[in-house]
């Protein structure tokens, strides 16, 4: 911008000869005016002399009064003629071809013929003038003019006006015409400053400075800005510049700055184009200096202006927690939107939550944070030092260089985890059931939360009067205790807590007891000893009584779970399997009446205080919601919906709310957990807690390999944890399956799905349940006694999860792949089993494997499950070993998703059947060309072959895992597979040989 300089000059005549349509006027002395014609032929006058034969001439003319108009340098223009003196015959030696230019100055036109006088002085002589070229006359009698023209200029000038005056002293020529003018530069817009038109100066080396101004919406950057006119009317380099101001720019070839049109903002001063607004900012009038950020969006004090308006990050996702005993690690993914900028830092906020009215309080300065607390730029933190058995909660928030700016709190994603969490809760009450004069008998309540299985509870008593230090303890299975061997009329303190498989949690408050005295106890066994002697014989006869009434109604009962509502309370109840301290479950079929069971177990809840959101899914007797629920004096929580569809029947009533009859008895962490029933408005509904992640088969389906191998044992150990609950309670899920396990937000799992009726229907639409015995079955899930007999147990639940394992660690894929269930079935009976999935450790197939033995006794107790998962969290080490693929009566089956390799000729054809033709040359160059070299492929192979992408690598490992299964049960002796595994693997019948000779089968 302003680089323009005009160089050219300007002129400005003062007078001009040749204009003049009448006699110009001249004194001459003796020239002679006469009329002529120019070069172009053009009437003109001109002044004429030629006495060259007269000797001592002295011939003037001298112009009319010509005045100066502020001009300090003259320039004079001659156009004259000069004849040859060697043309003019007899010409005598005085004969001249020049002439002088005079000029004299004065302040008004007050010359007249004699004045001033003919000689130079007071005439200024500027300079002779000689011509160029002369002529002489010419053959045929006509005259060539040859016209000369010479520029002379003088100065200083300073008075008004002045006289040219041109002396002949002895030539022939003609004074053709004259102009006399001066120079100037001319106004101009240069640099971004407008300098006015400027008269040269008085000398040929004159600079005249002129001070420039800046144009409309610019200024100086250098002080002052100058440029200078030379003698010949010409700019020199100007010194300085001025630039649009910021928020215009210069157009025209940098003669005008214009404002910013809207949308565009230009920032500084200087020589750049207005920018176009960028995202997210707008302007709110012309000539804006920078761009307004709309609303809801920022920009920091270090960002450029040029750059895009930025917001919030959204929350980050996917946290997940693993808590060791009184530290947790945290790792979460990035926020789906980082609000557009690079600089996403996570905060930690702890909170504190007692379970108390107070609320969660923030953690203590003790918390310690690993590497930091607040400006994490890595998705994890290790935070320690945190207090045992206590519910906290990670607000894990998301912030970037706007999050200050913004009026809203920075979104976040937060986690629940309670350290030690499967340590139960304090047992808050606590009560005398009968004392004596050296005994105390007590009783008191499961803890408000469990946290697990109670192993057993710890009661320690000392006396009021002496030291806690002196206390003893007492161990108890059950929730009574006798405590023996107290001083009569003593009082005592007692407190008691419960053990799980994690630990004890905290004591009770203290509570004081006192034994009888001797006088009490003899007083009291006065008062009674007539009631003992009475009530005797009536107790023996109803002991009798009690004894045949159990024998026959469980004659009576067989199959049929609605003959009496005592039957099965009486066996819970009596059972010699139940864990001491524990609920026991109660069949709600046995109630005859199923409403009372619902009023007994699932809590009544007004209708108005469900609202549903929208519709998620589609149930067996409705449909499926998410929803809000806000009891009075709770907050709202965001929970599902299960509704009962219009036109139902009784019975599809009865058997819809059986499910929440039975859940309404659970109450642990991962088991689904049941808010209440709607019954007394329509639709009735089933309300549970909300699992944000769905089911767990889709959910991993979804995640294809994005969980570590820890993680996923977290996942079984909790799928574990609330089956050994169900199974302490003698509670049968008969179709546990990945499909019914929920996961939410936080990745914990919980057991759901306890509706029964699926297995009193005669309905076979869906393929995963077929019909046996009268009744549904999930063939591919259910243990062997429980498909042939139906004798569903906790040992069957078992076999079960094991299959659930299987599930978790292949990520979702189907059981048996698409083998039928008849298959399966014969499979299963010859004492096959599931091959390890991809990348699973030996010692999580070994308990597979274990889940499925064929007699149920052999199978492992959930609790013993629990334990050892325990200990393969606590010992990593142990989960590094992968499973060796083996032959023998746990020799997998085979993966019927990829292609048998005996039915290929070459290496060739095996790669284009797994759909990875890509990469023939690439074995046949490293010489992998047979089958017996490609089934001893590891890893490290696989890389050197040229094998990148990490999906290709799986399915090629995978592939050649399954190769070398093929190749065992080709070569097994010992046990054959069944008729339809046998065929895929030898091509015929069980027995027959393979191509090769090999022993494919055998009976």
């Amino acid at each position: 911008m302003f680089d323009r300089l005009f160089l050219c000059w300007s002129t400005e005549t003062l007078m001009d000869s040749t204009t003049a349509t009448a006699e110009l006027g001249w004194t001459v002395y003796p020239w002679e005016e006469v009329s002529g014609y120019d070069e172009n032929m053009n009437t003109i006058r001109t002044y004429q002399v030629c006495n060259v034969f007269d000797s001592n001439q002295n011939n003037w003319v001298r112009t009319k009064y010509i005045r100066r108009r502020g001009a300090q340098r003259i320039h004079v223009e001659m156009k004259f003629s000069v004849r040859d003196c060697s043309s003019i015959p007899n010409v005598p030696g005085s004969c001249k071809e020049t002439f002088n230019l005079y000029y004299y100055e004065s302040d008004s036109d007050t010359a007249n013929r004699n004045s001033p006088p003919w000689m130079e002085n007071p005439w200024i002589k500027v300079d002779t003038i000689a011509a160029d070229e002369s002529f002489s006359q010419v053959d045929l009698g006509g005259r060539v003019m040859k016209i000369n023209t010479e520029v002379r200029s003088f100065g200083p000038v300073s008075k008004n006006g002045f006289y040219l005056a041109f002396q002949d002293y002895g030539g022939c020529m003609s004074l053709i015409a004259v102009r006399v003018f001066y120079r100037k530069c001319p106004r101009i817009i240069t640099n971004g400053a407008l300098f006015q038109e400027t008269l040269s100066g008085a000398e040929s080396t004159s600079l005249v400075a002129a001070r420039g101004v800046c144009i409309p919406n610019a200024e100086e950057v250098d002080v002052p800005i100058k440029l200078y006119c030379n003698g010949d009317g010409e700019w020199m380099v100007p010194i300085g510049r001025c630039m649009c101001k910021a928020g215009n720019e210069a157009v025209e070839n940098g003669t005008v700055c214009r404002a910013c049109p809207s949308g565009f903002f230009k920032s500084t001063q200087g020589d750049q184009l207005c920018l176009q607004c960028p995202i997210n900012s707008r302007t709110t009038s012309e000539g804006a200096i920078n761009c307004v950020c709309r609303n809801g969006y920022y920009r920091t004090d270090s960002d450029p202006l040029q750059m895009p308006c930025t917001t919030v990050p959204s929350a980050p996702q996917a946290v997940i927690s693993s808590v060791n005993e009184t530290s947790v690690m945290l790792e979460w993914m990035s926020p789906r939107d980082s609000g557009g900028r690079e600089d996403v830092v996570y905060n930690i906020i702890c909170k504190s939550c007692g379970g108390g009215r107070g609320g969660c309080t923030r953690c203590g300065d003790n918390v310690q944070f690993v590497p930091r607390q607040l400006g994490l730029t890595e998705s994890r933190v290790y935070i320690s030092d945190l207090l045992a058995h206590t519910q906290y909660t990670f607000e894990v928030q998301a912030v970037n260089g706007v999050s200050d700016q913004s009026p809203y709190s920075p979104q976040y994603a937060s986690v629940n985890i309670t350290t030690n969490q499967a340590a139960p809760s304090t047992v808050s009450i606590m009560h005398q059931v009968s004392r004596s004069v050296d005994s105390i008998t007590l009783s008191w309540s499961q803890p408000d939360q469990p946290n697990g299985v109670i192993l057993d509870y710890e009661l320690q008593y000392y006396e009021k009067d002496l030291s806690e230090h002196n206390a003893s303890t007492i161990r108890s299975q059950t929730n009574t205790v006798v405590i023996r061997g107290l001083k009569p009329g003593s009082i005592y303190v007692f407190q008691v807590r419960a053990r799980t498989v994690a630990g004890f949690g905290r004591y009770s408050g203290k509570l004081y007891f006192q034994t009888m005295t001797e006088e009490e106890y003899n007083t009291s066994i006065q008062e009674k000893l007539p009631l003992i002697i009475g009530s005797a014989a009536a107790g023996l006869v109803f002991l009798i009584a009690l004894v045949v009434i159990i024998i026959v109604c469980n004659r009576r009962r067989g199959f049929d779970r609605h003959d009496s509502e005592y039957t099965d309370k009486l066996q819970h109840y009596t059972s010699g399997h139940m864990t001491p301290g524990m609920k026991i479950y109660i069949d709600p079929f046995t109630y005859e009446d199923p409403n009372e069971a619902v009023r007994e177990f699932a809590k009544e809840i007004d209708i108005s205080c469900v609202k549903i959101e929208q519709v998620i899914g589609a149930g067996e007797f409705g449909e499926v919601c998410s929803g809000n629920l806000k009891l009075p004096g709770k907050r709202e929580m965001f929970v599902a919906i299960k509704t009962l569809k219009s036109g139902y029947t009784e019975k599809q009533r009865r058997d819809f709310l059986s499910e929440a009859s039975i859940m309404g008895q659970f109450d642990h962490p991962n088991v689904i957990h049941l808010e209440g029933v709607v019954t007394k408005s329509s639709p009735v509904m089933i309300i549970t807690e909300f699992m944000e992640n769905g089911s767990l088969d889709t959910f991993l389906r979804q995640n294809d390999g994005q969980f570590t191998v820890i993680q996923l044992v977290g996942m079984l150990r909790g799928i574990a944890s609330g089956m050994k609950y169900l199974a302490d309670m003698n509670y049968v899920h008969r179709d546990l399956a990945a499909r019914n396990i929920l996961v939410n937000s936080n990745l914990v799992c919980k057991v759901s799905d306890f509706g029964l009726s699926r297995f009193l229907e005669d309905d076979t639409s869906d393929p995963t349940y077929t019909s046996a015995l009268g009744g549904k079955i999930p063939i591919r899930w259910t243990a062997p006694e429980a498909i042939q007999y139906r004798k569903f147990t906790s040992a069957s639940d078992v076999w079960s999860y094991g299959i659930v394992m299987w599930e978790v660690m292949s990520y979702g894929e189907r059981p048996y792949w698409d083998m039928t269930n008849q298959d399966v079935i014969n499979a299963i009976e010859q004492d096959y089993r599931l091959p390890p999935p991809m990348d699973c450790p030996s010692a999580l197939h070994q308990l597979m494997l274990d889940c499925w033995q064929k007699d149920r006794n052999n199978r492992p107790k959930f609790s013993q499950i629990v334990n050892n998962l325990d200990k393969m969290i606590r010992n990593p080490n142990t989960l590094k070993a992968m499973t060796p693929l083996s032959s023998g009566v746990h020799l997998p089956l085979l993966d019927r998703s990829i292609p048998d390799f005996s039915t290929f000729s070459s290496v060739d054809e095996w790669l284009d059947a797994i759909k990875m033709g890509q990469y023939k040359d690439n074995f046949a160059n490293s010489d992998f060309s047979t089958f017996d070299v490609v089934s001893q492929m590891t890893m490290e192979d696989i890389l050197r072959v040229g094998v990148t992408l990490a999906g290709h690598q799986k399915k090629i490992l995978n592939s050649i895992q399954m190769m070398r299964a093929q190749m065992n049960q080709i070569q097994s002796v010992e046990f054959g597979p069944p008729l339809s595994v046998c065929r895929a693997t030898c091509g015929g019948k069980r027995g027959e040989p393979h191509v090769d000779q090999r022993t494919c089968c055998k009976d």
